[in-house]
């Protein structure tokens, strides 16, 4: 198999980059979920309204910021509110339509834990904690999920439940006002729940990855799409825009 033009990160800061749309208000963590959405913003979504969760709202960064509270984000926002105002006011109150989440585990139901690995009580990982991640996943009109694909990442039963996606057995959303993951995107496919059980199932694989190789990396019986599709590979102004952004950051960043 020759090799690929473009890196698993790239193709997944595409994929997720093409699920945003013109005019939604999308709630961005940083990292890969900030590539793609300032991917989409400087090429199909330029009318995308960006929230980044330090306060920065319709933010426009020339370059990717090192964290949410990089004053890139408020140098380049239509306003800068509070933290408080940005969980109630806009996440709470409705006004997000689409949040990017990832985390250490995953499991079939699209529930995610950033807090322990192994018993709550004597982990054998202590991870960074939740964040606003559970109110991302209980509130935003549907979440985007983006993480590598692997038997650590994708488990049968998450360790704990930071942030729910459709609980321990796929009925578990009736008290949240979001739909819950519409999506997860990985380095070997795209995952969405099916319609009836809300179990996520294979509907993608990536160019050049097989069927196999996304199962093998799922640690329970992965389901596959009778659909199932190949994902578009990037086009070439997709990744001379994203190489772009990213050049600019490495430059910016290395001038601090």
């Amino acid at each position: 198999m020759s090799e690929l033009p473009y890196t698993s990160d790239e193709i997944m800061s595409v994929v997720a980059a093409r699920h945003l749309h013109d005019g939604q208000v999308c709630f961005v963590g940083i990292g890969l979920p900030s590539e793609a959405a300032n991917l989409a913003r400087l090429t199909h979504a330029p009318d995308v309204t960006l929230i980044y969760e330090s306060g920065a709202i319709g933010t426009r960064p020339q370059v990717l910021p090192l964290s949410i509270g990089d004053g890139e984000l408020a140098e380049h926002a239509d306003l800068v509110v509070g933290v408080p105002e940005i969980f109630a006011y806009w996440l709470q109150a409705g006004r997000v339509d689409v949040g990017f989440l990832s985390a250490a585990q995953i499991d079939r139901y699209g529930n995610l834990n950033s807090t322990v690995i192994g018993d709550y009580h004597h982990p054998r990982v202590r991870l960074p904690g939740a964040g606003g991640a559970p109110e991302i996943a209980s509130s935003a009109g549907e979440v985007i999920v983006m993480l590598r694909q692997s038997r650590r990442t994708f488990v049968p039963v998450v360790d704990f439940i930071t942030s729910v996606g459709f609980g321990r057995d796929g009925r578990g959303r009736a008290a949240h006002r979001g739909a819950g993951p519409r999506v997860v995107i990985t380095d070997l496919g795209v995952l969405e729940p099916d319609p009836s059980t809300n179990e996520l199932r294979l509907v993608a694989v990536h160019p050049g990855i097989g069927v196999a190789a996304a199962v093998s990396a799922t640690g329970w019986d992965l389901i596959v799409s009778d659909d199932l599709i190949t994902t578009t590979p990037p086009t070439e102004e997709e990744l001379t825009v994203l190489r772009d952004l990213k050049r600019r950051t490495v430059e910016a960043h290395s001038s601090r």
